[in-house]
């Protein structure tokens, strides 16, 4: 088993690149990197280059930021290709023509780059999806 720390999911993010964690046992995926597997408890993970692409299930408008965002931006709940859903923001739409028509519709990932701010020691790097007009 080779773990997959936190810094390195972070580093393959800011390269455009997402990471799992396969299950040795099931072969469910989970990312962001945790001790166990998401689909059945499993501890024998090893590490997994994802596609970073998938499906929009449902999202939501910020119009009040946290220090380091700037409002509105959409937040999405992503399904992706490898099963696995994570939570990232959306690009490439305006926000204040955001509707249900985003439900269901592709996209792909990128990140984003988090000025350090009075919460964190230095920049972080958060997942960010765009459109994906295969």
């Amino acid at each position: 088993m080779f773990d997959l720390t936190h810094d390195a999911y972070f580093a393959a993010l800011r390269e455009n690149r997402l990471m799992g964690l396969e299950c040795e046992a099931c072969g469910g995926i989970t990312t962001p990197p945790k001790a166990t597997c998401d689909a059945c408890g499993g501890t024998s993970l090893t590490p997994a280059q994802l596609s970073g692409k998938g499906v929009i299930r449902t999202y939501t408008v910020i119009r009040v930021a946290p220090d380091g965002h700037e409002a509105p931006y959409i937040v999405i709940l992503t399904e992706l290709d490898e099963g696995p859903w994570l939570v990232g923001n959306l690009e490439g739409v305006d926000p204040d023509s955001a509707s249900m028509a985003l439900i269901g519709k592709r996209v792909k990932l990128g990140h984003r780059i988090i000025s350090r701010n009075d919460f964190m020691d230095s920049d972080g790097v958060v997942p960010l999806f765009s459109p994906d007009d295969q």
